[in-house]
């Protein structure tokens, strides 16, 4: 014979058994439902981004770069300065600015200041060579690469001519 509980305790009993059940059960379908609805509220966002055009922060234009480091070496007093524009010749750059010297410290000191101005309007080189010797500094900006030079080298190698003439294509 099976011995019966009190009416009172096994009520009691499923009546808790029954929430924890139903707390267990709506614990899982929860989690289930949200990202349903997360599902559908990024449905609707995709709908609308595609009707409405996205707001991107407008990149900071060449021309700007360009007239930064143009300016900085007017101030300076560069020799002979040259911008070439080669976004036909490669993808490496949209501008290539070549600039003389006086001597190997006019050379860094050019260097130095086009760095400077260009860091105070916003845009931050991504590497300078050759400011230890001064002959020829690279100054890698992007959009714009800067070769200042000495007379001398720049007569040896020719960039312009180079770059002008199309030979790389």
């Amino acid at each position: 014979m099976t011995a019966k509980r009190p009416a009172s305790r096994s009520t009691t009993t499923r009546t808790a058994t029954t929430k924890k059940t139903s707390t267990a059960a709506r614990g899982r379908t929860q989690p289930h439902a949200k990202a349903k609805a997360k599902v559908a509220v990024a449905g609707k966002a995709k709908a609308t981004a595609k009707s409405a055009p996205r707001k991107v922060a407008a990149p900071k234009p060449a021309s700007k770069l360009r007239d930064v480091v143009l300016g900085a070496l007017a101030e300076l007093k560069a020799v002979d300065v040259k911008a070439l524009d080669v976004r036909g010749l490669t993808d490496i750059t949209d501008t290539m600015v070549v600039a003389s010297g006086t001597s190997d410290r006019h050379v860094k000191s050019l260097a130095e200041r086009v760095t400077q101005r260009c860091k105070e309007a916003g845009f931050r080189p991504f590497g300078i060579e050759g400011e230890r010797d001064g002959e020829w500094v690279l100054l890698d900006l992007q959009d714009v690469v800067l070769h200042v030079m000495l007379p001398r080298v720049r007569e040896f190698y020719a960039l312009e001519k180079l770059w002008e003439g199309g030979a790389a294509a």
